[in-house]
């Protein structure tokens, strides 16, 4: 009678509670911008949408958190813009299998396209690069990607260039010891090993601004304009305008309106949050949340700015 009994309380107290809503942000490696920014978001939802239950996964970073939203084994992710974009096109590394189930919520920070150039390679523009050695990036990486279609905008191709497939760290190795003229280079600003190549090398910051610009975001949505400031490296005397991709928070399609908004406004609401988890934090706004959206806004997001910032 007692067991019974017990079992029917057990029985009545579980149909009264509220199941949790698990959400996993997945982020990227723990020593990268992601992570932090993950594990920040993660708390915010803890304290500010009841009945959320949000943690951060560590990962490959943005190709890798496609495959995990696909999969279901994250419902919220941090990927590059150009990478969104790919997937739900289906070109580039995701040629041949267009992802239909990627919705954004906002655009993060900038993780800034920068042409560094060694002074004496006489490179000052992009059309300079004619016949230089120049570091693209890795075969398939989003920098390699990049820099095909900024070259593309200005008429040119990896025919008209000496193109070397190098990996970040390859390529400022190179560039320092003169073994190449110029490296394309995808990251925060300022980059610590730029910095560290400009202590030891005279270099230049090579401008992709103006009509090359323009033209690059007609055909790529996910391009924005920025600036890099006068005295970021070592030698840079004036500002140099240049191009970004940006770092953005994807969910799933599936996920429903009320709790993406939620989500949305909560995170919109602790700023300050985010900025304390790491200095690109800062950088986000609701002001500049849909600059180089690449995809479809979640319905959840569009109900927070049609509040906020119609």
């Amino acid at each position: 009678m007692a067991w019974g009994m017990g079992l029917l309380m057990a029985c009545l107290v579980g149909s009264g509670a509220q199941a949790a809503e698990f959400v996993t942000v997945a982020a990227g490696g723990t020593a990268g911008v992601y992570y932090p920014l993950g594990g920040a978001l993660a708390e915010i939802f803890n304290q500010h949408v009841p009945g959320v239950n949000a943690s951060v996964q560590a990962t490959g970073a943005s190709v890798a958190n496609v495959n995990l939203l696909v999969q279901r084994q994250a419902e919220l992710a941090l990927i590059q813009n150009d990478i969104a974009f790919y997937a739900a096109n289906g070109t580039e590394m995701f040629q041949g299998r267009k992802v239909d189930s990627l919705r954004g919520i906002a655009t993060l920070y900038p993780e800034v396209i920068q042409l560094v150039a060694s002074r004496a390679s006489g490179i000052r523009s992009v059309d300079d690069l004619r016949g230089k050695r120049v570091a693209v990036g890795d075969i398939g990486s989003g920098t390699e990607a990049n820099a095909r279609q900024i070259l593309e905008a200005a008429g040119l191709t990896y025919r008209d260039i000496a193109a070397r497939y190098l990996s970040f760290a390859e390529a400022a190795a190179n560039l320092r010891d003169g073994h190449i003229d110029a490296a394309f280079v995808t990251a925060g600003i300022p980059t610590a090993a730029i910095q560290d190549i400009a202590v030891q090398r005279d270099v230049v910051i090579v401008p992709i601004g103006g009509d090359l610009a323009q033209r690059l975001a007609q055909r790529y949505p996910f391009y924005t304009q920025v600036t890099i400031p006068a005295g970021t490296y070592r030698g840079q005397e004036e500002a140099v305008v240049t191009v970004a991709v940006k770092a953005m928070l994807v969910a799933r399609t599936d996920l429903s309106e009320e709790l993406v908004y939620q989500l949305t406004r909560a995170m919109f609401g602790n700023l300050a949050r985010l900025a304390q988890a790491h200095a690109r934090g800062a950088d986000v706004s609701v002001e500049t949340a849909r600059d180089g959206m690449s995809i479809p806004l979640h319905p959840g997001a569009e109900r927070y700015y049609r509040e906020v910032a119609p």
